[in-house]
């Protein structure tokens, strides 16, 4: 489920908000140079805005072709790759270019040469800034921040689940085996190599035996409500997204209340995305931790890693509860994996 393809990833948003941010910081350099040293800001807008209007239009219509033509290119090779690109790019602008020269101001010939060079130029200084992109988030680089920001479950919990399954072992020696089955899959995922993505089913079936440990402990303190939609067969989402948000909804929102809560848990498409939401009472204030944050930051970090800008997480408090939500595209990754 890794993107293999080392061309850009024409279909990710972070990648077309780069592509247009360098292309504004490269227009607004050459204004500078071509511009009077003694002129006002206004006449530097005004040209910028000019220049602007002339090659933002054939930089949309190039992303624009680049978007549809990326799932054939990411199949070919490294070098043809990018020759493509660079044939398609220098293609469409010099289009564009004939309709500037037929319909708005004719061109002489050494400006036609001066636009495809600067466009050739332009797409080749482009792809090099995104390989440079890429190789800081390189598969072994981030394949070693992914590993070293899996969530951790908290000490406590070990401690708590292990006393909770010895006490049953001589009344109900059923449920002792079934608990400790339970840790056992669940430090089995969380020692695992997680680069990869899971089965949302897979997900919500460790959640389901995480659930099972805290209600040794917490018994009817503890009540979940699960919503779960249709949700699409081969959705597969980042190992260890629901496990931490769950573990957090316990520790700080049903564990400090003596009547204990409700934790709701829903799942749903949205969109052309899926919508994870997970929600718990809040304590009163004299009860309330704080915490550090670091399930959350974690959570948010993985998902950049995985789907760049494409992935959203916000957390909330509406009607005396704590609500934290995750959006995660339903594309395959390879569509949406950041370039």
């Amino acid at each position: 489920m890794r993107k293999t393809s080392r061309i850009p990833n024409f279909r990710n948003l972070g990648i077309h908000l780069r592509v247009l941010l360098l292309h504004l910081c490269l227009l607004a350099l050459l204004v500078v140079y071509d511009g009077q040293p003694d002129a006002s800001i206004s006449a530097w807008v005004n040209a910028l805005t000019q220049i602007s209007s002339q090659w933002l239009p054939p930089l949309l219509l190039v992303m624009g072709a680049l978007t549809l033509a990326y799932p054939w290119m990411s199949r070919w090779a490294y070098r043809p790759a990018l020759a493509g690109i660079v044939l398609l790019a220098v293609g469409l602008t010099a289009l564009a270019t004939e309709g500037y020269h037929v319909w708005i101001v004719p061109l002489r010939a050494a400006q036609w040469c001066q636009v495809l060079l600067l466009s050739a130029a332009d797409v080749l200084l482009c792809l090099y800034y995104l390989d440079l992109l890429q190789r800081a988030y390189s598969p072994a680089i981030a394949e070693a921040r992914l590993q070293a920001l899996q969530a951790r479950i908290r000490p406590h919990f070990l401690f708590n689940s292990l006393n909770a399954a010895l006490s049953l072992i001589r009344s109900q020696p059923q449920r002792a085996e079934t608990a400790l089955e339970d840790m056992a899959e669940l430090f089995r995922v969380l020692m695992a190599d997680n680069r990869d993505l899971v089965p949302l089913s897979q997900e919500i079936a460790l959640c389901h035996q995480y659930l099972n440990i805290e209600k040794l402990r917490l018994d009817e303190r503890l009540q979940c409500d699960w919503q779960l939609s249709e949700l699409p067969p081969e959705m597969m989402i980042p190992p260890l997204i629901l496990q931490p948000l769950l573990e957090n909804a316990i520790y700080h929102g049903i564990e400090p209340q003596p009547q204990g809560g409700v934790v709701h848990i829903e799942i749903k498409p949205s969109g052309k995305s899926l919508l994870l939401r997970i929600s718990n009472p809040l304590p009163p204030p004299s009860n309330r931790a704080s915490g550090n944050k670091m399930a959350l930051k974690n959570i948010r970090e993985r998902l950049r890693l995985h789907y760049d800008l494409e992935a959203q997480l916000r957390q909330y408090e509406a009607d005396q509860r704590y609500i934290v939500e995750i959006v995660i595209p339903t594309r395959p990754l390879s569509e949406v994996v950041h370039g």
